[in-house]
């Protein structure tokens, strides 16, 4: 039994994939993928196909030689998404009022014609820099009235994670069945020239209230705890900490791929934000 993308895949899994491939060689990665949803019943909680996670998990059994799939209908190396700096993000005036005395703050899922915008932001002023997100996503313009202050993404949770899974009380198959239910704060940009006092805390808080509900509306389903990695060495999480948030531990600096016991990566402390009373019921089914 292996493991792909949260899901197990069996030894007759494997072998049914390959007869597909035998069967139709021409047949290109985009619709084996979504065959293979429907032939495996791997959909969403709101009933769509998980066709992109599916895709990655058969890149990931082609590099472990389990199967060898059709070529690339993409020639050439894909080169990672770069978002030159241009005016429409430039620096503004510094803004020093504390939260309180701002105008009232908005949380407003990105749109399609915002997308390349909030990237621009990210990739200039975040010190992680742009990454794509895949799978299930919000990301979120913060506006204090009419002012952009800041922007989030949320993504999918990480695999596994010793600290979070012993607060939860996680069992490897409950993680592998409830692991969606899990939203991992991927990024967290103030924008430099705002230096609100209380800001990020509130910011989080209103996060905590309402990305469930848009979730829901979106995917289908409402999730239970959010998570999120703070670079020690360079932050403290304190506005995770005054937003209720709960420190649970450090990563190892593994990474999410990573086929070594060694540190590749910096050590983070992981933070968790349960979203209802009975987060630990609801992940233990």
């Amino acid at each position: 039994m292996s493991i792909y993308c949260g899901r197990e895949f069996s030894a007759d899994d494997i072998q049914t994939i390959k007869r597909l491939l035998e069967q139709d060689p021409a047949l290109k990665r985009a619709p084996l993928s979504r065959r293979l949803c429907q032939l495996f019943g791997w959909t969403k909680p709101n009933g769509e196909l998980k066709d992109m996670t599916c895709r990655v998990a058969l890149l990931r059994m082609q590099a472990d030689g389990l199967l060898t799939l059709p070529p690339s209908q993409m020639p050439g190396v894909r080169r990672r998404p770069h978002f030159p700096p241009t005016a429409a993000t430039d620096a503004q005036t510094l803004l020093l009022q504390p939260v309180h005395e701002l105008a009232a703050l908005t949380l407003r899922p990105v749109t399609a014609a915002e997308s390349r915008r909030w990237n621009e932001y990210i990739a200039r002023y975040h010190y992680l820099g742009y990454t794509l997100l895949s799978g299930s996503q919000m990301r979120y313009n913060v506006f204090a009235g009419e002012q952009l202050v800041a922007l989030l993404s949320f993504g999918a949770s990480a695999w596994k994670l010793a600290a979070r899974d012993r607060f939860i009380g996680w069992q490897p198959a409950q993680r592998l069945h409830n692991l969606q239910l899990v939203v991992n704060n991927a990024r967290f940009l103030i924008l430099p020239w705002i230096q609100s006092k209380g800001l990020a805390s509130k910011i989080l808080s209103l996060i905590a209230r309402q990305l469930p509900q848009h979730w829901q509306q979106r995917y289908g389903y409402r999730p239970v705890l959010l998570e999120t990695f703070v670079e020690s060495a360079r932050h403290r999480g304190t506005c995770y900490k005054a937003a209720n948030w709960v420190h649970v531990g450090h990563t190892v600096g593994r990474g999410k791929k990573s086929r070594t016991h060694e540190q590749i990566i910096p050590i983070k402390d992981i933070w968790l934000y349960p979203l209802q009373k009975d987060f630990r019921s609801v992940l233990g089914r």
